[in-house]
């Protein structure tokens, strides 16, 4: 029996959305808007139909798009004094991080109007039917795992600011805590809200009844969003940035989002460095790698293009360009927020990857809908030039780059991560382990990776500790972690190669794979 194909994602009921979609003939794309609905629900804190997202679709008439569904500024802003936007500190156990939350933080979602338009497009299934796995689970309940509870635990602050987001994610309105490992998590007004959408479609979301709660719930309680904010939210369908990196061809998410661009620099930096020469986990190799980091990070702050609304590759990727950061190298040893990833290959030749986010969540829910609302306008890393002075009607930049490889060997390869300023290295690295180290999907995703951030560079546990005391000589500011940890990034991967499938889920993210029968 020839497998249908193979799913990675974040949770295993996510990846068992999509498998009951292939098992029944439908394509990879019907299977990610599957994965993505019950993400929805069984990974609540990473997944929300009021986020955004990305998908890089690959279609068996070898056509390649990537629609942009990410968060919209709004048109207009409420004056500081009337806004809901307060701080919150999240509690990551060894860290503390602050986030920005309230209805002032909330920008246009993109999510459902995304999915409608890649099912119009490319799907072969009814969207009822793609959205039955996810309904069953928010009316069953889902059983919250380990890593979700962990979640959990971190943005409690979050999920407890408001009564209806209490209720909904502790079960009692006075209880202090969100469910917890073991704990069956019921959604019904989600599922009820799903089948709504399913029978009067996205009009529902961002003109009908949904659209009047969501503006009013802004307008009364300090959030910039109105009815036409989301009446003209449009799904963006671009070309993928592409270029080649040694023996493959690298598809990657185009501007205005950076993540991408941010990877192709990468990639070109290294282009030449035979990097391979070095065996993996050396000091030679992590010594370069950290250096290209260093470089990546210089050229974002160099290039203002970047984060700009008519940002492209021609500047940034210009050969003069690269060859003045490739001086910087020269000489150097020779080798150097809460987002889910989901990836589907069928058996037809489609391939499909998808990133999406809802930042961290603003402690609103849409009222009686199980929705919470995004908190992209309080995200430090999309917010570059600080909180409020973001450009209004403007689709927000991303780091978030699902990303497609095609070899001359013949191998198919979908992966992203989830993890903030950490995608781009985390993709980079597996990108290098795949295509430089040969390395399976297995071995890609869960070897040790390394971060270089502003001056700091975090190490993940699992290098040998010789080659680590060598390198830190050269970066006295530096973090070493003692174990995987989900901080690294989360990149579930998918492969095909000679008729076979192969895949892996982070295991920093509670990720599974799984070949389709």
């Amino acid at each position: 029996m020839h497998a249908k194909g193979i799913i990675a994602a974040g949770h295993p009921e996510t990846v068992r959305a999509a498998e009951v979609i292939l098992q029944e003939n439908g394509n990879a794309f019907d299977a990610i808007v599957a994965a993505h609905l019950a993400a929805c629900v069984a990974e609540p804190v990473l997944a929300s139909f009021a986020g955004g997202g990305f998908l890089l679709a690959h279609t068996a008439e070898n056509k390649n798009f990537v629609y942009d569904f990410f968060v919209q500024t709004p048109r207009n802003k409420v004056s500081d004094s009337e806004l809901d936007f307060y701080p919150i500190s999240a509690n990551f156990g060894t860290a503390q991080q602050e986030f920005h939350i309230g209805l002032g933080s909330v920008a246009t979602p993109g999510c459902v109007k995304g999915l409608f338009e890649i099912h119009r497009d490319l799907c072969t299934m009814p969207m009822a039917r793609l959205a039955e796995p996810a309904m069953e689970m928010a009316t069953k309940g889902v059983r919250v795992n380990s890593f979700h509870a962990y979640i959990f635990e971190i943005v409690q602050a979050i999920f407890c600011a408001t009564t209806e987001a209490k209720y909904t994610f502790s079960g009692h309105a006075e209880n202090q805590h969100l469910v917890s490992e073991g704990d069956i998590l019921k959604l019904p007004h989600l599922a009820a809200t799903l089948d709504a959408l399913i029978h009067e479609g996205e009009p529902l979301f961002y003109r009908g009844e949904i659209a009047g709660r969501i503006a009013d719930l802004c307008h009364e309680g300090g959030g910039h969003l109105n009815r036409r904010d989301l009446e003209d939210y449009n799904v963006v369908k671009r070309h993928p940035l592409q270029m080649s990196y040694h023996n493959a061809m690298v598809f990657l998410n185009p501007p205005p989002s950076t993540g991408g661009i941010l990877i192709a620099f990468a990639l070109k930096l290294l282009d030449d460095q035979k990097l391979a020469r070095n065996t993996f986990g050396s000091r030679a190799h992590l010594d370069l790698l950290a250096k290209i980091m260093e470089l990546t990070n210089k050229a974002r702050v160099d290039n203002e293009a970047l984060m700009s609304q008519s940002a492209n590759d021609r500047h940034i990727l210009d050969p003069v360009y690269l060859a003045k950061y490739r001086q910087l190298i020269s000489g150097h040893a020779q080798a150097l927020r809460g987002t889910t990833h989901m990836g589907v290959i069928d058996n037809k030749g489609n391939i499909a990857s998808m990133s999406v986010s809802n930042g961290e969540g603003c402690g609103h829910l849409i009222p009686g809908t199980g929705i919470m609302l995004n908190n992209m306008l309080g995200e430090e890393d999309l917010n570059s030039d600080g909180f409020h002075n973001w450009t209004p009607d403007q689709r927000m930049t991303s780091m978030m780059s699902p990303t497609l490889l095609l070899t001359r060997s013949g191998a198919e390869i979908a992966l992203g991560s989830g993890g903030s300023n950490r995608i781009r290295t985390a993709i980079l690295q597996v990108i290098i382990n795949l295509l430089d180290y040969g390395m399976s999907p297995v071995d890609a995703v869960n070897s040790p990776r390394i971060h270089y951030e502003k001056g700091l560079l975090n190490i993940e546990g699992g290098f040998d500790h010789r080659e680590i005391k060598g390198l830190v000589k050269n970066f006295p500011d530096h973090k070493i972690w003692v174990e995987r940890n989900l901080f690294f990034g989360g990149t579930h991967t998918v492969m095909h190669k000679s008729r076979r499938f192969d895949g892996a889920g982070d295991i920093r993210r509670g990720g599974i794979a799984q070949i389709v029968m």
